[in-house]
């Protein structure tokens, strides 16, 4: 663990659940997040002060003992209140495994994701279990099939108290066309092109002003956030298979490391070389 007023954040990964991820911040005065989206499901719990929470164009003001759900690809951002002193945790969660879990519950008939419509919770059962488990999944001395089951029936709990929001999940932004779904398309699989707003306008059929709005409308950033915030993603993934930090950028479209690192921090709020550093786990005990 880290020192407890360290401003600095601690991430937890472990080659034998790679579906989680955990991050804890202990002071968040100076962490500031630009609107950003996962791809995994990910829940927060506000662990001391208050922030803000942005989330698909609804604001809430959490504060100690709440919580926050996340559905994949919703863009949100979590802040300081006038610089006062805050702390979280953040558990990220794999799309695809969680799916498959809600099969198992009886909550979903396929392992196909389907949005949960629950922003907020005060539950302090659920949010007293979200510590326990951090606590554990950080203790070096508790075996990784031991940690695994506790994510396991944790998530369940958390899946269960909120899957009757599942059924009436609202989509944040109206559908977007077919012309702006396959430029949506296409920047996920060229998102480290070097491509111009002008480009993508005459893409999709648009002016560039016009393509800038109603994008924006129907996925809750504009193209060109939208492309760096894919980039950013796939930073994270290459620094989470240990990629060195200049790979990382290259594979991630920046060929000027300093940049790299600069948008990689508006976005995940930690440097690439702090995320890159989790702790490491001791052997398994027998």
């Amino acid at each position: 663990m880290s020192n407890p007023m360290s401003a600095q954040p601690v991430f937890w990964r472990d080659s034998e659940l790679p579906h989680v991820e955990l991050r804890q911040v202990s002071d968040g005065r100076a962490v500031c997040y630009e609107p950003h989206s996962h791809t995994q499901w990910s829940m927060g719990a506000i662990t001391g002060g208050q922030s803000t929470f942005e989330y698909v164009g609804r604001h809430y003001h959490v504060s100690e003992g709440s919580l926050v759900f996340m559905n994949p690809e919703w863009v949100h951002a979590c802040n300081p209140v006038d610089n006062q002193p805050w702390a979280y945790l953040m558990l990220y969660v794999d799309a695809g495994w969680l799916a498959s879990l809600r099969v198992r519950l009886g909550l979903l008939d396929a392992p196909v994701w389907r949005d949960i419509h629950c922003d907020i919770s005060s539950s302090a059962v659920l949010y007293s279990g979200f510590q326990t488990l951090a606590l554990r999944l950080q203790d070096d001395f508790v075996p990784s099939k031991k940690k695994r089951n506790d994510v396991e029936a944790f998530l369940s709990e958390v899946m269960v108290s909120i899957s009757g929001a599942a059924e009436q999940a609202e989509q944040p932004f109206p559908p977007a066309p077919e012309t702006l779904q396959e430029l949506a398309r296409y920047l996920d699989g060229h998102c480290t092109d070097e491509l111009s707003v002008e480009w993508m306008a005459e893409r999709a059929g648009l002016s560039p002003s016009h393509l800038v709005r109603v994008f924006r409308k129907h996925f809750g950033m504009t193209p060109h956030a939208y492309q760096i915030n894919r980039r950013v993603q796939l930073g994270q993934r290459a620094i989470r298979r240990g990629a060195p930090i200049a790979d990382a950028a290259l594979a991630a479209g920046f060929f000027d490391q300093p940049h790299f690192q600069k948008v990689f921090k508006r976005l995940v709020a930690a440097t690439p070389g702090q995320y890159g550093r989790p702790p490491k786990r001791a052997p398994d005990r027998v």
